[in-house]
């Protein structure tokens, strides 16, 4: 009897810290999305209206039109599709090259690839700015693109190194057999297989890549080339010189988050198996 209350007692807890945690990421989510759908005379209202009655649609038609966020999106897609591709190619290369080739230092390389991870972002700016102006890139795409074509993303490769050490090695040796060559095995057998981490690390690219400020605020000076984030940013900056319009600015922030909730949702389950077989195997 005592035993059962035990795990009543801890199975609430459980729940109770669930529940705590859920409602610090889904109150200001919904609290971001009533705002977006009241008039200007109910953004302050006490106490605060948590449903808008009449809820105003039209927030979301004006506020797309003070600034050219068709544009804005255009690049932002563009910019993502690019790097999350990039990223999810060099990244399964390059982990598969440290996973099934013994090669001479290939230890060591890993060893220093990892130590990047140490390095704080901050330390590179200057550094890359500069080549980047030297090569007179600066003001395009091109920073916020290239690098992922040479695998930037050491997290990245170490996650995908050991969903790669999971497969056994008979079924490359089947596949030799059968006169498959290196490029088919990788094509054809081994990236079918680790679809759940790569999964998982395109929703951590399309993450990283959509919600990026940093890079486009440093290297971006024209305004038809801003991504999504930086234009949200110019908006707030627009808005803040008149009244308050936090109606507008929530409803355009209800539009910059919801690709990245919806593909969330959409692909959790591979998300974190992906997740989970890459932290746990050694």
């Amino acid at each position: 009897m005592g035993l059962t209350v035990r795990r009543i007692l801890k199975s609430a807890l459980v729940y109770a810290c669930l529940t705590m945690g859920a409602a610090v990421v889904v109150v200001p989510l919904f609290w971001m999305v009533s705002t977006s759908l009241k008039g200007p005379d109910a953004l302050f209202s006490y106490p605060p209206e948590w449903i808008p009655r009449p809820p105003m649609w039209r927030n979301y038609i004006d506020a797309w039109k003070i600034l050219p966020f068709g544009r804005f999106l255009f690049n932002t897609i563009f910019i993502t599709a690019l790097a999350v591709t990039a990223e999810l190619i060099t990244t399964s290369l390059v982990a598969y090259g440290f996973a099934r080739f013994d090669f001479r230092g290939r230890d060591v390389l890993f060893v220093i690839l990892l130590a990047t991870m140490m390095l704080p972002g901050v330390v590179t700016l200057i550094p890359s700015f500069l080549i980047w102006r030297r090569l007179g890139l600066v003001d395009t795409f091109d920073p916020l693109v290239l690098g992922a074509w040479f695998a930037w993303g050491p997290a990245y490769i170490f996650m995908m190194r050991q969903f790669f050490l999971t497969i056994p090695k008979s079924i490359e040796e089947a596949a030799i057999m059968d006169g498959a060559n290196v490029v088919q095995i990788y094509w054809h057998i081994m990236l079918p297989m680790i679809r759940p981490a790569l999964l998982a690390i395109a929703v951590l690219s399309f993450q990283g890549n959509w919600n990026n400020l940093q890079a486009p605020l440093i290297y971006l000076n024209t305004m038809e080339k801003y991504p999504m984030v930086l234009g949200l940013k110019f908006f707030e900056a627009t808005l803040s010189k008149e009244a308050p319009m936090w109606n507008y600015m929530m409803a355009m922030s209800v539009l910059m988050a919801l690709p990245i909730v919806g593909l969330f949702f959409a692909a959790q389950k591979y998300f974190i198996e992906g997740i989970n077989i890459g932290a746990t195997k050694g």
